[in-house]
C-alpha cells in the first residue's frame, strides 16, 4: 500500500467533522485502513484518523506498546495491538481528568498540555461491521480522545487551557523540563499521545 500525504495543521479537511462510514466492510475501507496503518508506522505515530490523510471519514487506526504506555501510565499501561475503528463513538465515564502533553503528526515537532478524561466508554465497528464496546483509562484513553477529536474536526491545540506551554518540542525542552534523558544519555521526547 502506498504511504498517504499526512495534512497539516490549517489545511481544511482537518477543521471539519468526518463523515459517518456507511458500510463498514466495503473493500474500499479496508484499503483505506491498509493504507493508514501503513502510514502510522512510517511516520512513527501512536494513531491516525482519516481526515489526516484527507478523508473525511469516521475511520481512526492506532496502538499503545507496552513501554510507551507504561511510561506514560506510571508502570500500569495497557498494550492494545494496532486496531482500526470505525464509528468511534466516545462517552466520558466519570468527571476525572489528567493533564499531558500531546503531540501530532498534523502538528510537526510541536507539543502541549491537553486535558483529558481519564476514563472513557468506546464503542466502533470492525472492518466486519460488527459492534464493539469497550472502557478504557489512562494514556489508552487519551490517543482514543485525540484521534476521536480529529473525526470532529477538532487538534488538541484547540483544548491547551495554558498557550504559555505550547511550542516548538526542542524549545520546550529547555525550560519546561518536556525532554529527559534515558539510562543511556539518550534524549527522549515526552509528549504523550503523538498521532
Amino acid at each position: 500500500m502506498p504511504i498517504l500525504k499526512i495534512a497539516r495543521m490549517g489545511h481544511p479537511i482537518l477543521n471539519q467533522r468526518a463523515d459517518e462510514v456507511p458500510d463498514p466492510a466495503a473493500p474500499d475501507v479496508a484499503r483505506l485502513v491498509d493504507a493508514m496503518i501503513e502510514t502510522m508506522e512510517d511516520a512513527d505515530g501512536t494513531g491516525l484518523a482519516a481526515p489526516q490523510v484527507h478523508m473525511p471519514w469516521r475511520i481512526v487506526v492506532y496502538k499503545v506498546v507496552a513501554e510507551r504506555a507504561e511510561e506514560e501510565d506510571g508502570g500500569a499501561g495497557e498494550t492494545v495491538p494496532t486496531t482500526a475503528l470505525i464509528n468511534p463513538v466516545i462517552e466520558p465515564l466519570g468527571e476525572e481528568t489528567d493533564v499531558a502533553f500531546e503531540a501530532c503528526l498534523s502538528v510537526p515537532d510541536m507539543a502541549g498540555p491537553v486535558r483529558r478524561f481519564a476514563r472513557i466508554r468506546l464503542t466502533y465497528q470492525t472492518l466486519e461491521g460488527k459492534t464493539v464496546e469497550q472502557e478504557a483509562e489512562g494514556f489508552h484513553a487519551r490517543v482514543l480522545q485525540h484521534e476521536c477529536d480529529h473525526l470532529d474536526g477538532v487538534l488538541y491545540p484547540m483544548r491547551i487551557e495554558d498557550m504559555r506551554q505550547f511550542g516548538f518540542v526542542d524549545a520546550l525542552g529547555k525550560g519546561h523540563g518536556q525532554r529527559q534523558s534515558d539510562e543511556d544519555g539518550e534524549e527522549r521526547d515526552d509528549a504523550a499521545a503523538d498521532d
